[in-house]
């Protein structure tokens, strides 16, 4: 897409009358998290046929719900896993360039509360950017105690010796989701959310494309296509077990999931534009305090859990750690009464062959990729910051075991996504300014909608919802609040107030009544503790 052009329009009615229209695509995509979408744009952008189904709505699950951390991973260098670290910081450097609106460098700092912290962290943290070499953000420094505390000024004191500073990346994930789905659909592929996949259809025990039921009208339609990826994050195995039966076989899961909790507080408990981490807490987890779209993100944990919620909630020890681990590196402890907003993401963690009693931190993040006797891609595991690397994979997966023609290289690398401002203009961190990153290279069109200076709520205007209905396929008042704007994420309370004047202007712009009476309940979930 040329980035001075008119965005694509999302009228749904269109969606689904090409959905409908009978067709061999040459691959399906079930999942619109970050790799069902990584996926799509790659394929497309190497001239196949594409249709992405969305069960729900774009990075409705984990891919909303990350830290908001774009690294290569310095837990990971620790535990000696150097590819994973390399792969990551390769792939940092290609999502800050192809995505510059909605992803920029972020400085860190490691207080010291032990002599030999400085040190100890400093040298690792200097092999990190030796491993990062050209694709390093900054060189890492070795502060003292004023220093650090010049750059954290709210942090604790006390017996403070000193500090590491160094550099990694931060983004807007549900965002960055949607330009995926943007940037695909511009080149040509499908891209439908809330349609979700129902049942796999085989030919001569081979698969051939997949049944969907539109969600919105109950509609049942059959989706043919030459390969399937089942890119569905922590429900995976789901889908691999239908093809199994469906075959006459048994499979073993694939997915083990942890649990991420996050707390969002306000700036004032960590004023400036640094971040702070703790390598280290009481129980051997990292602990991230994060500025991002003007408040701050405390987290996160990693916690096995086995049941696979949509809105999976957290427990009230992940809280109490949080919390607590929180009170102990900054000046002011957040209290419970302080938390805008909580939030929980099940990460996709591939089982280990055996379990090695570890727990969900001794489980690898990198990705997995396996094609059943039926020819049913399943892809799970990795992480946000590597998303365009899987999907690579998982296409060159596909070529090699026929399920796909021989195709020309991947081009993602250096694609700029929808939205990215031309190269050398300028572009405001978003830590600092909530808003500004939100349309990119494509505000002009959004300052011409109706409502552009009429403000629903902080950072959302009238003309921001009609964008999100006309060009960012919004259906629901929740997707508007918690993924176009990022309002639930931040502050629940704010959000339920803006739910019934984003309800009415998206009502106008889908031609029917928009209820708020889910949205709310579910506001009420983000900000209740247990």
């Amino acid at each position: 897409m040329n980035q001075t052009a008119q965005p694509l329009p999302t009228a749904r009615a269109e969606l689904l009358a090409r959905l409908k229209t009978p067709h061999t695509y040459d691959l399906a995509v079930i999942g619109g998290g970050a790799t069902g979408l990584g996926v799509a744009l790659d394929a497309v952008l190497r001239g196949l046929s594409v249709v992405l189904l969305e069960s729900h709505d774009f990075a409705k699950g984990t891919s909303s719900r990350a830290t908001k951390l774009v690294h290569g991973g310095v837990r990971y260098l620790a535990q000696g896993d150097i590819a994973l670290v390399s792969d990551a910081l390769h792939e940092r450097t290609n999502l800050l360039h192809n995505a510059p609106h909605l992803a920029q460098p972020l400085p860190f700092v490691m207080p010291s509360y032990h002599w030999w912290e400085t040190p100890f962290y400093g040298v690792g943290l200097k092999a990190y950017d030796l491993l990062a070499g050209k694709a390093g953000l900054g060189s890492t420094e070795f502060l003292n105690t004023a220093q650090t505390r010049a750059y954290l000024p709210s942090v604790n004191p006390k017996h403070l010796c000193g500090g590491v500073k160094y550099w990694d990346g931060q983004f807007d994930d549900a965002r960055l989701a949607l330009v995926l789905a943007r940037t695909a659909a511009a080149s040509g592929a499908l891209m439908v959310n809330y349609c979700k996949a129902e049942e796999l259809i085989h030919v001569d025990a081979q698969v051939a494309g997949v049944r969907v039921r539109d969600t919105e009208t109950g509609d049942v339609l059959e989706v043919r296509a030459r390969c399937v990826v089942n890119a569905t994050g922590v429900w995976v195995d789901a889908l691999r077990q239908q093809d199994s039966m469906a075959c006459g076989r048994t499979c073993s899961p694939m997915v083990e999931p942890s649990q991420g909790v996050h707390l969002v507080v306000e700036r004032e408990f960590l004023p400036g534009d640094h971040a702070l981490l703790v390598p280290k807490t009481a129980d051997g987890r990292v602990l991230f305090a994060v500025p991002w779209l003007g408040k701050v993100i405390l987290g996160t944990t990693d916690t096995p859990r086995h049941d696979l919620a949509r809105e999976p909630e957290p427990f009230a020890e992940e809280v109490a750690f949080i919390l607590s681990e929180s009170a102990r590196y900054l000046q002011r402890a957040p209290q419970r009464s302080d938390v805008r907003s909580v939030w929980v993401g099940l990460r996709p963690l591939v089982k280990p062959a055996e379990d090695d009693g570890a727990g969900t931190k001794g489980i690898s993040r990198e990705h997995t990729v396996a094609i059943s006797r039926s020819g049913l891609v399943t892809v799970t595991g990795g992480k946000w910051t590597t998303y365009r690397s899987m999907a690579e994979d998982v296409v060159a997966k596909c070529v090699a075991a026929g399920l796909l023609p021989t195709l020309p290289d991947s081009s993602t690398a250096h694609h700029a996504l929808v939205g990215a401002p031309p190269p050398g203009a300028v572009t405001v961190r978003i830590s600092e300014a909530p808003g500004t990153h939100l349309y990119g290279s494509e505000r002009d069109v959004l300052e011409q909608l109706p409502g552009a200076t009429r403000m629903l709520a902080p950072h959302l205007s009238e003309a921001m919802v009609r964008f999100a209905a006309r060009y960012e396929y919004a259906r629901t008042v929740e997707d508007v609040l918690a993924r176009r704007s990022r309002l639930l994420f931040l502050d629940a309370r704010a959000a339920a107030a803006a739910a019934p004047g984003v309800a009415q202007v998206l009502g106008e712009e889908l031609g029917c009544t928009v209820t708020v009476d889910e949205f709310l309940a579910l506001a009420e979930r983000y900000v209740t503790l247990p």
